[in-house]
């Protein structure tokens, strides 16, 4: 098994940092190994990623989830072969510490080639680089999902979503 410990300080705030982290599909822009993210559902994305020669397409499943704070995620299988969480803390009210904790159990073809625990490190470390220079270019994020998520159970942002006085009128 490898684990992963990268961090990076980005010049915006947490909420912007981690908004911006929510938009999943915007990482095949930021991230070099990721092709494509499908968000399947509110706890549930398909990933594709490719390194090299390999190409690995998988579930994940978020299975915590709390604004402005961090975002735990597994593989869905028989077999969880990753597994890891990113955190957001301030580290002033401009400035935010990302911190990516991934464990991974390579099995296959991937866990027999030489090296793949420091090029998988390589590769977190460069995609933080790229998030960096990618928020702080943009300095506020493109989008966001503030629910929670306990156990893999989703808890919407709003529990109780504004209604109107009126029946049938919409609110605003």
């Amino acid at each position: 098994m490898s684990s992963i410990d990268v961090s990076v300080e980005v010049r915006v705030p947490v909420r912007t940092a981690y908004d911006q982290w929510t938009q999943f599909k915007s990482f095949p822009r930021i991230m070099n190994a990721v092709k494509r993210v499908d968000q399947v559902g509110p706890a549930m994305t398909r990933w594709k990623v490719k390194t090299g020669l390999l190409t690995k397409e998988f579930m994940a499943e978020i299975v915590e989830q709390e604004p402005d704070s961090h975002i735990a995620w597994r593989s869905v299988g028989r077999h969880p072969w990753l597994w890891g969480e990113v955190s957001f803390r301030a580290a002033a009210p401009d400035r935010t510490v990302i911190t990516v904790n991934m464990h991974i159990e390579p099995h296959g073809l991937s866990g027999r080639l030489p090296d793949s625990a420091n090029r998988a490190r390589k590769l977190v470390r460069e995609s933080l680089e790229n998030f960096k220079e990618f928020i702080e270019g943009l300095g506020d994020a493109s989008g966001a999902w503030r629910g929670s998520i306990h156990n893999g159970r989703v808890s919407p942002s709003e529990p109780d979503p504004p209604r109107s006085r009126v029946p049938k009128w919409p609110v605003g």
